[in-house]
């Protein structure tokens, strides 16, 4: 099983967290694509709470962490 775990802006209709069967994920990027998240709206990609590229393959027991870029004031 593959945690995924959206912050922010990423959650607006979607929920916070999901789960993924092994084999399901074999990337970043094609987790992006089953949850309809853009590449671009992605500026933090973190597996098992290390910075990672989108094509890094992801392995059974993997934590996914997406954040979005933050604006403020």
């Amino acid at each position: 099983m593959v945690e995924v775990r959206l912050f922010a802006t990423l959650r607006q209709g979607r929920e916070k967290s999901y789960q993924f069967e092994d084999g399901q994920a074999p990337d970043g990027a094609a987790i992006l694509e089953t949850l309809g998240i853009r590449q671009d709206e992605v500026k933090i990609f973190l597996i098992n709470g290390h910075h990672s590229d989108l094509s890094a393959p992801i392995e059974e027991g993997d934590v996914i962490s997406v954040f979005p870029a933050v604006g403020g004031g």
